[in-house]
């Protein structure tokens, strides 16, 4: 397996998930493309945008953008992989809660997520 498709010095697009951000939605946990940056909301969340950023752009891996995590999903192997130290920040900021961001995660969550 190879992982030169993946660009240690790409920034994170923002701190929170793109497309949720756009249209006031939230997240369970974050992903991070490890080939663009792009920030993405996890498969639990509602929108799963981080495997829709897959479905569009091809780019395979991910990276968890929760603090303390650095484990690397390889969407094409199903697996997953170890990768290189990327570009800071590593993490959203570790005062936000999960699910998050704080204000926006309706009282319901539990019911509205994938499992």
């Amino acid at each position: 397996m190879t992982l030169e498709r993946i660009d240690p010095t790409a920034v994170p697009s923002g701190a929170g998930c793109q497309e949720c951000d756009a249209v006031g939605g939230w997240w369970v946990h974050l992903r991070r493309c490890a080939e663009c940056g792009h920030i993405g909301c996890c498969d639990t969340s509602p929108a799963q945008h981080a495997t829709a950023h897959f479905g569009e752009t091809g780019h395979r891996y991910m990276r968890s953008f929760e603090p303390g995590e650095e484990w690397f999903w390889d969407y094409v192997a199903e697996d997953y992989v170890d990768g290189p130290q990327l570009a800071p920040p590593q993490a959203r900021p570790e005062s936000w809660p999960s699910p998050g961001p704080e204000g926006r995660v309706p009282a319901d969550w539990r019911q509205l997520i994938h499992r």
